[in-house]
């Protein structure tokens, strides 16, 4: 197997998912409480990584083996094991050892900090796993944003926290939601793309349950809505000021780029250049907290 062939799998282009929640998530640790254990924060951020590949992983497998990356429909050449050969079973393999080393690591943060790590990082694996796994994958019903956006946004975001600073606060949480609706939306996008394919391999997405009208407006409400959460918090003080400010720019960015992504409708042809649309407006959408965090923490009263 190739590097490449590896980065397929794991969809490595995709982390940026999750290493966003990671960095926002940190910089608010640091804003909030001032300091944190770097050997900690090094070690979340290695098993988070290691348990997002093996999610991925999992899921390119349960694709392949639902037919549900039909190669008449999917134009990803990032599918590896349907456009380039690749063992599905070397793919369940990586998947497997990614797990087993997030457990290994997870074990080290439950040593320093305590039991509740280990019952949210066991719900995260399993949720992880069954999100494309068992007979009734979460993917494949209208439940898929939410445990997607949940997970790597809200619960992700709270199990850093919580592990660096050793508590839970309603304003983490309520800092964690805008970057939830973020990651809902890529899923969104994804879906509603991919209507056509889900369909006939007999998936029940939200976008499928919406239909095509519903499921391009999920689209647009999740990610103004998440733009439009940090302008809030902002205005609570719940982030640094110069957090709304920067929403002002980001938010004509991002309406553009919308317009863009509508005129071109959503279907398997122009799932290329939405997906590709979508991940900008995700990095500038996170891109507005982390320097806004930033500031604070330099500039702190």
């Amino acid at each position: 197997m190739t590097f490449k062939q590896f980065s397929g799998i794991v969809e490595l282009r995709t982390k940026i998912v999750s290493i966003s929640t990671y960095c926002i998530s940190l910089l608010y640790s640091l804003y909030a409480a001032g300091h944190v254990s770097p050997l900690l924060a090094l070690l979340v951020f290695i098993s988070a990584l290691a348990v997002d590949m093996g999610t991925t992983g999992f899921n390119s497998y349960f694709d392949w083996y639902r037919n549900v990356d039909d190669p008449r429909f999917n134009r990803e050449s990032a599918k590896v094991i349907i456009h380039e050969g690749v063992s599905p079973g070397a793919a369940l393999l990586v998947s497997v050892l990614c797990y087993l080393f997030a457990m290994v690591v997870g074990l080290i943060i439950i040593a320093m900090t305590g039991p509740l790590v280990l019952l949210l990082g066991a719900l995260s694996l399993l949720v992880g796993f069954f999100y494309s796994g068992g007979s009734r994958p979460i993917s494949s019903t209208p439940l898929g944003e939410l445990f997607a956006g949940g997970f790597l946004g809200l619960v992700f975001f709270i199990i850093n926290y919580y592990i660096l600073t050793s508590h839970i606060s309603w304003q983490a949480v309520l800092a964690a939601l805008p970057q939830t609706l973020a990651i809902a939306a890529i899923l969104s996008v994804n879906n509603a793309c991919d209507m056509t394919g889900d369909a006939e391999a007999g998936r029940k997405t939200l976008a499928i349950v919406l239909g095509q009208a519903g499921a391009e407006t999920l689209v647009y409400i999740e990610g103004l809505l998440g733009i439009l959460g940090y302008g809030i918090l902002a205005f609570l003080g719940i982030l640094p000021p110069l957090t709304g400010w920067l929403v002002i720019p980001a938010a004509v960015i991002i309406l553009l780029e919308y317009a863009h992504m509508h005129q071109r409708g959503y279907s398997h042809d122009t799932k290329g250049p939405n997906m590709q649309s979508i991940s900008k407006i995700f990095i500038i959408q996170s891109l507005i907290p982390m320097l806004g965090l930033l500031w604070g923490i330099l500039f702190r009263p």
